[in-house]
C-alpha cells in the first residue's frame, strides 16, 4: 500500500479506486480539444467542424497524454477525499 511521504494519504483505497479520474480526464480533453478548435476558428476563420478536427489533430500533437492523466487523478483525489475523508 503507497502512501503520501507528507500527509500519509492512502493512494489506492480500494482496486478500481482511479476509475473516476477517468471521467475526469475525458471532461479536461474535451475542454482541451474545444478551446483549441476555437483557437484554430478564431485565427483561420475555417468552418466549424473543420476548426474542430484541427482542434482534434493539434491535441493528438499537442497534449501531454501523461500530465492529462496525473491532473485527472489528483482532481479525483481531491473530490474524493473532500466527500469522504480516509481517516485512517
Amino acid at each position: 500500500m503507497m502512501r503520501c511521504l507528507f500527509c500519509n494519504l492512502k493512494f489506492e483505497r480500494e482496486p478500481g479506486y482511479f476509475l473516476g479520474a477517468m471521467y475526469i480526464g475525458y471532461g479536461l480533453g474535451v475542454g482541451a480539444i474545444a478551446v483549441l478548435a476555437a483557437t484554430v476558428w478564431e485565427v483561420l476563420k475555417w468552418p466549424v467542424v473543420k476548426s474542430t478536427v484541427g482542434g482534434i489533430v493539434l491535441f493528438l500533437a499537442l497534449a501531454p497524454a501523461p500530465v492529462l492523466t496525473w491532473v485527472a487523478r489528483v482532481l479525483w483525489i481531491y473530490m474524493d477525499q473532500a466527500i469522504d475523508p480516509d481517516r485512517t
